[in-house]
């Protein structure tokens, strides 16, 4: 099952700033509904651990991150891989930044595909759930960067 979500919001810092926070986990990870914790290998490798529970399938997600474009200061992306109780999640999350006026406008656009009893069990919940999660991140995101 696949999930495609994107969007846009505008910020009063300059790209320099807002790439700077989308590619240190330690400043954005926190913002993760459910976040439990970050582990930081190196600077293109992270462990994120966020709870996950949908129906009667609950437990923790531990994904593995790769920072696999980070063009300074206009594009930031994200593939990831993890194990989720009764599944398997792999995504893409991408950030485009340009500068707009004071600040900075940043196009936003993601990918999940999950796979296994999760996908099969939740089926037509997952993207209603999953829309709303990444919007609690979007909003954190500005509220952070405010």
């Amino acid at each position: 099952m696949a999930i495609k979500l994107s969007g846009e919001f505008e910020i009063n810092k300059t790209p320099d700033a807002v790439y700077e926070f989308l590619t240190d986990p330690n400043k954005f990870a926190p913002l993760l509904p459910e976040f439990q914790g970050v582990t930081v290998l190196d600077a293109t490798h992270f462990h994120v651990k966020v709870n996950v529970g949908i129906s009667h399938i609950k437990g923790t997600a531990d994904v593995k991150m790769e920072l696999t474009q980070a063009d300074r200061p206009t594009r930031a992306q994200y593939k990831g891989q993890g194990s989720v109780a009764g599944g398997n999640v792999s995504m893409i999350a991408g950030f485009d930044l340009s500068p707009n006026g004071e600040g900075t406008k940043v196009n936003w656009q993601g990918e999940a595909q999950i796979f296994g009893r999760l996908a099969s069990v939740a089926g037509g919940l997952l993207e209603p759930l999953g829309k709303k999660q990444v919007q609690k991140l979007i909003d954190a995101l500005q509220a952070a960067l405010t």
